[in-house]
Order: structure tokens, then C-alpha cells, then sequence
């Protein structure tokens, strides 16, 4: 085959440090647009960005050419700098997150979970909702180094 294919989506999942409450309504709607700017510029596509003072989700058609690691660096410093920038400082990241495959049949219902946030914190914590997800992908984790 001469020609490189790659179709990857992913549910990224990240809180600020300590889960404080630090992304205001004023500041989350150009967040948001930011991060998207960020994953375009990584060579992916946002589809959809939403969450709450404490959290983000970020659903991703995934960069054929940017690892996860990287991007992920990239995503949560160049946010980071522009939330410091435009709130006047103490804004961090968690040093972790969580990004989970999404089949390209479920994109729908993905997209319909992160435009949700709001609704559903009614009831769920952070800490509960990533705990819900880390059991339903199977992955293994010791809590005392999830939260930081």
C-alpha cells in the first residue's frame, strides 16, 4: 500500500492541579476554542471540547504523526500558558490524564457524553466519573498516584 491511513478517535480526560476550581465561565468558551486550535495544529481534529471549573474532555480524531505523549504535552502546556496569560497566573494542569479509545460507531454517543458535562456534574463528582471510566476501559491504576 502506498499511501498511510489513520483514523484513531480518543476521549481525553484531564482535571486542573488539585481539581481547583480555576476555569471560570468567562474563560472557557476561548479555552475551549484555544485547545482546538491546538489539536488542529497537531495534525488531529477536535470534535468536541467541553467540561467544568475543575476538568476538561476532549473528544479527538487523533495526529498520524504526533505521539500521544507529545501530544498531550503540547495540548495541556500551550493551555496552560494561555490560561496563566489571561487569568494572571497560579493556573496548573494535573500531572496525569486519561485518554480513551473511541470506535468510530460510537462517535455520536461520545460527543453527546462531553456536551453533557454540565447536566450529569449534577450528580457525579470528577473523581467518581474517572474512576467510572478507568473501570470501564479495564485499566489497572493505584489511586494514590491518580490525583494530584
Amino acid at each position: 500500500m502506498g499511501q498511510s491511513l489513520h483514523q484513531v478517535y480518543g476521549h481525553l480526560v484531564f482535571s486542573t492541579k488539585e481539581r481547583a476550581t480555576l476555569i471560570s465561565a468567562d474563560h472557557e468558551g476561548a479555552l475551549y476554542d484555544l485547545m482546538g486550535g491546538i489539536v488542529r495544529n497537531l495534525g488531529g481534529s477536535a470534535i468536541e471540547i467541553n467540561g467544568m471549573p475543575d476538568h476538561v474532555h476532549v473528544l479527538i480524531r487523533a495526529s498520524k504523526s504526533t505521539t500521544d505523549m507529545e501530544f498531550m504535552r503540547q495540548l495541556k502546556g500551550s493551555s496552560s500558558k494561555w490560561m496563566n496569560e489571561a487569568c494572571g497566573g497560579g493556573f496548573k494542569w494535573q500531572g496525569g490524564y486519561g485518554w480513551f479509545s473511541v470506535g468510530p460507531q460510537d462517535l455520536e454517543k461520545a460527543r453527546a457524553y462531553v456536551q453533557g458535562q454540565k447536566e450529569h456534574h449534577r450528580t457525579e463528582s470528577f473523581q467518581e466519573e474517572f474512576r467510572r471510566f478507568l473501570k470501564r476501559y479495564g485499566v489497572e491504576y493505584d489511586e494514590r498516584y491518580v490525583w494530584d
